[in-house]
């Protein structure tokens, strides 16, 4: 159950890492594997047992079209193998080396790959989960192809140089790789297999501790395993040490899963349980040869065989020659390649310099006529507000003036009134003032006769009082 919940949040985690899982380029750990790449996997099954959550699932395409399939690392930032058809191979192209953008920006809506010089700038964290050109200038290390260029044709010839099919290898190594990989493909494998079309290789890597500026591993250890899925199938695998450009061990299928640690790669074992032995041994002996440096025998190279020892000499000879010419051309391309980035970098430095003054300029002239824009649509506004204001003012002084002469002229008026009023309130009065006069004299004699009465009232009972308190009682008659 606890096992469960961690695998729900890690599939969850990269569904917030990686959005871009449902757009069948960059996929998820699901049923439907790699989507439109499938076709590159026997039984449209892919390998099963790569189950970490850095491990991306990357269908290749190239001009809308899928290429092959490849399994990347965004923690090592190499591919762990890359699944591919051999096809009849095209002459060799200029190397234009290309990068996935949905790695590094999941948002991004360019659904293939790209060339890196086109989109510096234009994707989020770009770098972030899969290995730049960047890394590998001044390190020594080469840009080593799972699926070798030399094995494909035209637009899928194209596809293979992209990021997320190279793991860092030394220049010697890298030859070697390739040389014995389209050695054993070409010579040993295809034409032991009846169906040609059905032909499935898975080219990988182990990878080291060893990083790259410490960011991208360099592999221990190359493998290449392929399944032939036809009436008289067959399957084998092939292991070449790092550490050892001259190693190429052939084991089978099942020796190399176990060297991967509980991997599967073919549905069935691609029927290596039941391959002819015959079979097995013819593709082993071609192998065996190629290891050993000697041409494969056929029937059609068999004059070529009389014929050996003069080329060996010849190419002893040459090899010095032919050596100087490679350095001379290889120079001459990086001089050239060199000199054309070079003029890049200026016309696109110039170029924004250019765009940057004129998209300044512009803003400039658009802000300038906004500003003039708002100055002109506000004089008239302006002038009308100052004339209502002069309006105002004026009505304001007429009120004031106005008023002041009301106020002015109020004064005397007033007073004449009250003055003319004068005579009338006086005489109208002195009846009230007599009769209030009078009522006042009769209060005053009214009030001086009670006090009278009762002063007198007071000593006739004081006077009874005495007489009745010091006279003797005398007999009721006295």
């Amino acid at each position: 159950r606890e096992r469960t919940m961690k695998t729900s949040i890690v599939f969850l985690l990269c569904l917030s890492l990686f959005p871009g899982f449902s757009q069948g380029r960059v996929v998820g750990e699901d049923e439907t594997g790699f989507a439109e790449c499938n076709v590159f996997f026997p039984g449209q099954v892919p390998p099963e047992g790569f189950t970490e959550p850095f491990h991306v699932k990357i269908c290749q395409r190239y001009n809308k079209e899928p290429r092959f399939a490849t399994l990347y690392s965004t923690k090592e930032k190499i591919p762990l193998y890359s699944a591919f058809k051999y096809t009849k191979p095209a002459q060799n192209k200029e190397e234009k080396w290309l990068v996935e953008p949905q790695i590094d920006d999941p948002e991004n809506d360019v659904l293939e790959m790209v060339h890196e010089a086109d989109i510096v700038g234009t994707v989020a964290n770009l770098g972030a989960n899969q290995a730049l050109t960047s890394d590998y200038v001044g390190s020594g290390y080469e840009r080593g192809l799972l699926n070798p260029s030399l094995l494909n044709k035209e637009d899928f010839q194209m596809a293979t140089y992209t990021l997320t099919n190279a793991v860092p290898l030394s220049p010697s190594l890298s030859k070697s790789w390739h040389r014995d990989i389209g050695r054993v493909v070409e010579q040993a494998l295809v034409p032991h297999c009846s169906k040609k079309d059905h032909l499935y290789l898975l080219a990988g890597a182990i990878p080291s501790s060893v990083r790259v500026k410490g960011k991208v591993s360099v592999p221990e250890t190359l493998w290449l395993a392929a399944c032939c899925d036809a009436p008289e199938g067959w399957a084998l695998g092939l292991v070449k040490k790092t550490n050892d450009e001259n190693s190429l061990v052939d084991l089978t299928v099942g020796e190399l899963e176990k060297q991967l640690l509980g991997v599967h790669l073919f549905k069935g074992n691609c029927g290596e349980d039941n391959q002819s032995q015959e079979k097995t041994e013819a593709i082993l002996q071609a192998v065996s040869q190629i290891c050993s440096g000697e041409q494969v025998g056929t029937s059609d190279n068999q004059e070529a065989k009389g014929s050996g020892l003069v080329r060996k000499v010849a190419g002893i000879i040459a090899t010095p020659f032919v050596k100087l010419l490679e350095l001379l051309i290889y120079v001459l391309v990086e001089l050239v390649k060199f000199v054309f980035y070079f003029l890049w970098l200026v016309v696109k430095q110039v170029g924004g310099t250019v765009l940057s003054g004129v998209y300044s300029l512009w803003n400039g002239v658009v802000s300038y006529l906004k500003a003039i824009s708002v100055v002109l649509i506000s004089i008239p506004y302006d002038i009308g507000r100052v004339i209502v204001n002069i309006f105002l003012g004026f009505l304001q002084i007429v009120q004031d003036v106005a008023s002041l002469t009301y106020k002015i002229l109020s004064i005397p008026v007033g007073f004449v009134l009250h003055l003319a009023a004068f005579p009338y309130h006086s005489i109208c009065a002195i009846p009230s003032v007599l009769k209030d006069v009078t009522t006042g004299i009769g209060g005053t004699f009214s009030l001086v006769i009670d006090a009278t009465a009762t002063l007198l009232h007071g000593f006739c009972y004081l006077a009874g009082h005495i007489v009745r308190r010091f006279v003797p009682k005398g007999s009721s008659d006295d």
